[in-house]
């Protein structure tokens, strides 16, 4: 549940963060990456890039009166769910999921859902009718964070897998927005969609709600907050990068959500900004985790480095970096050593119960193989040896 925490401006000082002495220390954090067994062994993380095209399919067989389509309805639109292979062929991997049959016509290849999926489809269906206000505020914060507090749509669909919003809900505003929420057409003559706060609302990180919670911050301008920090196994900092760490640490924490326009970017106290940032949008993905190239769109509108990927790098104790799967995955490591600081997003459970019904597809494929291995041995036995018949009338050796 995503809580929403007003304070009212009158009651908080003048100061700004930005008025506090910038400097800036710039300490060169290189340290050679370091495989973590533990968070590559976590499933959801690793199997979410394979899930992801699964579900687009799969919502578009669920969307059909019939609940079925014909492969034609989809063999040519491969890209538009992220399938580079036979859209076919990828089906018929997953046939836990995908049950062919015979169409009506012309003996044509049909799909619809199996039974599994139909149920987790209506559990899928159902949290996302009970928990809209929590995707509406997630979308919310989001927005929030950048510039001008306004996202081209294309950035929000491209995040939407991530935010775990469905595919339609930017189609239906009426039903899943609010009336803080407004479409609008921007300068480059795309459409955006902007969020309005209210005079005097400061919204809260998740950072800054569980320092409030442990009584290490009051909310008041230039308060540090420092990171939670959690090395893994076997890596270690330079003394020059500990010292420097210290420091950073004691600096004071630039939310997100608020004005950064004034922080010299070349500061330590900038970097802060940006790891904080990085912090949160991470806290309100479905499994904390972003592929680290989906973030190259994002350096304008929330005004991020240009190398804003070494943030990863130089922060190894609160992002650990993947390269499973041919990509290279961030992770906030919070959300996985410390479960109670960041809460689970509604949709995850969905999500491991769409991976366990995927990976089930492997062993009826199996079992499809040795089952097909079985009915055609008796012919290679017969095609090899030519008494095979004879022996079989006479009993062969049995008879003997």
């Amino acid at each position: 549940m995503i809580e929403r925490t007003v304070f009212n401006s009158h009651f908080v000082k003048k100061t700004l963060p930005f008025t506090y002495t910038q400097s800036c220390t710039y300490v060169d954090v290189y340290m050679k990456w370091k495989q973590d067994p533990y968070f590559e062994s976590i499933e959801h993380i690793h199997k979410s890039l394979e899930l992801k095209p699964i579900i687009a399919l799969k919502n578009f067989i669920a969307r059909e009166p019939s609940g079925s389509i014909p492969i034609s309805a989809v063999s040519k639109r491969g890209l538009e769910f992220d399938i580079h292979i036979n859209v076919a062929r990828f089906m018929r991997q997953y046939p836990s999921i995908f049950e062919e049959f015979t169409g009506p016509l012309y003996n044509l290849p049909w799909f619809r859902l199996t039974q599994e999926a139909v149920e987790i489809d209506k559990e899928e269906r159902r949290v996302y009718e009970e928990c809209r206000d929590d995707l509406r505020e997630g979308l919310r914060r989001f927005i929030l964070m950048s510039r001008e507090k306004v996202l081209h749509l294309k950035i929000i669909k491209g995040l939407e897998w991530y935010l775990g919003l469905p595919s339609d809900f930017l189609e239906n505003p009426e039903v899943n927005l609010d009336g803080s929420f407004r479409f609008v057409e921007m300068e480059d003559g795309l459409k955006g969609l902007a969020v309005v706060q209210n005079e005097g609302e400061k919204v809260l990180t998740v950072l800054q709600r569980n320092a409030i919670k442990r009584g290490v911050y009051s909310g008041e301008p230039n308060e540090a907050i420092e990171f939670p920090l959690f090395p893994s196994q076997g890596l270690r900092l330079r003394r020059k990068i500990e010292d420097w760490l210290i420091v950073f640490q004691r600096l004071p924490y630039v939310s997100p959500y608020e004005d950064y326009s004034h922080l010299d970017p070349s500061t330590d106290l900038a970097e802060k900004r940006v790891v904080g940032f990085l912090h949160e949008l991470l806290s309100l993905f479905v499994d904390h985790t972003v592929e680290r190239k989906r973030l190259l769109c994002l350096k304008k509108q929330f005004g991020l480095p240009q190398k804003v990927h070494k943030a990863f790098e130089r922060h190894p104790r609160m992002f650990y970096l993947s390269l499973k799967n041919k990509t290279c995955t961030a992770i906030l490591k919070e959300a996985f050593r410390s479960k109670s600081a960041i809460p689970s997003h509604p949709l995850l459970n969905v999500r491991k119960w769409y991976i366990k019904l995927m990976k089930q597809s492997g062993r009826i494929l199996k079992s499809r193989r040795v089952n097909n291995r079985s009915v055609d041995q008796p012919n290679v036995v017969k095609d090899l040896d030519p008494d095979y018949e004879e022996d079989c009338k006479g009993g062969g050796a049995m008879a003997d």
